[in-house]
């Protein structure tokens, strides 16, 4: 090798050298923004250490859950996401919304209402919930990168009433909304979440007293027969290259008049029998439908499982929601629900199918809905 060749592979090493370090410390310092949230630490650590759900530094979940399916891996599936190019990933028209004065509604009305993906307002009993609320548009924490279709944003935190209880999934950035949380904190009375993610809701302000962290198997007992057990679900968590230091939920809300599941994000599993055994039937069963593929089958449900997993709950009635606003996986943006409605055909599984905006009524089981998504480009 001549001398000039040596010193260009020289100095082009020194280079690189120089843009990775530069690039391991831009991402340090980009890892310490507030929308990453805070790690579990102190006593709020030791009691997850005290969890029969973590083992060896890390939650668990109950059985066996690989990342990925065997014979693909973590390369292949970035591989595949850069060079394929799949279709109607994103819908070309505006998705369907209506907007509802919610500040208004009368607090004796049962109603549920839909902001698309997995963010949901249940107004139920005289209580007011919030699940895995995302209002900012985009679902990462790196901006203008996954952002919601056309159509989707017609709520804002500004019209929403007082929430007594905000019930957080996992700690996912499609369910746990940095811009969001940060605007509810003085309209939310109480947070509900698995252990650990109140790290992240005590950093952003929120008051200790208003964090009631739990784990699998717990009961919340609210007063008047309004009640929010624990279950568990089959996923994983973290916001940044920490994985699972922070426990992924499913809730069972038992009120006077009803009990509904709130599925989060899951793979199928034995938990859903599991819950269906010990609860008794559930009058709606709330169970995503979305962002699902193959490759990654245990941590998300296929539509095949959805319906399964609500028969396993023992459901009168099937909400699907994780879908028709985020691109996170490599099916159609419409897929998730024209799958499951062609599937249900063999099942009969009474699906509640609403638009973002439009009023659920919680007491009306025979309210119609429209197959909104067909037609859509």
């Amino acid at each position: 090798m001549s001398k000039k060749v040596f010193k260009f592979f020289k100095w082009l090493g020194i280079i690189l050298l120089i843009l990775i370090f530069v690039l391991i410390i831009v991402t340090y310092f980009y890892m310490k923004r507030d929308v990453f949230g805070e790690s579990p630490v102190g006593a709020r650590l030791e009691r997850i250490k005290k969890s029969p759900n973590f083992r060896d530094g890390k939650f668990v979940n109950l059985n066996h859950t690989p990342s990925l399916t065997e014979g693909y891996s973590m390369m292949g599936v970035i591989y595949d996401k850069l060079v394929t190019e799949y279709p109607r990933l994103s819908p070309i028209d505006q998705i369907p919304s209506q907007k509802v004065d919610l500040l208004k509604l009368p607090i004796e009305q049962n109603i549920l209402v839909w902001f698309g993906h997995s963010s949901y307002y249940i107004q139920l009993d005289g209580k007011r919930l919030l699940i895995d609320p995302v209002f900012s548009g985009n679902a990462s924490p790196i901006p203008g990168t996954v952002l919601a279709f056309k159509g989707t944003e017609r709520y804002k935190v500004e019209d929403l009433p007082e929430i007594d209880y905000l019930i957080i999934s996992h700690d996912h950035y499609d369910h746990v909304d940095y811009e969001t949380l940060i605007k509810l904190r003085d309209k939310t009375k109480k947070v509900i979440c698995g252990l650990g993610v109140g790290a992240d809701f005590e950093a952003w302000g929120y008051p200790l007293a208003k964090i009631l962290e739990k784990d699998w198997n717990e009961t919340l007992d609210f007063g008047g027969g309004f009640f929010v057990h624990t279950t568990p679900a089959r996923h994983f968590s973290g916001r940044g290259f920490t994985r699972n230091n922070t426990l992924w939920m499913s809730y069972v809300l038992q009120t006077p008049s009803r009990k509904i599941y709130i599925g989060g994000d899951s793979g199928y599993d034995t938990h859903y029998a599991e819950i269906g055994k010990k609860f008794g039937e559930i009058d709606l069963a709330i169970l995503e439908n979305g962002q699902y593929d193959e490759k990654w089958k245990y941590i998300h449900l296929l539509p095949e499982e959805t319906l399964q997993a609500a028969k396993d709950l023992r459901a009168k009635r099937l909400f699907p929601v994780h879908s028709s606003k985020f691109v996170l996986a490599n099916h159609p943006w419409d897929e998730p629900l024209s799958k499951l409605t062609e599937l249900n055909k063999d099942v009969n599984m009474p699906l509640v199918t609403p638009i973002i905006g439009q009023l659920v009524y919680l007491d009306d089981i025979n309210q119609p809905f429209k197959k909104w998504w067909v037609g859509l480009k």
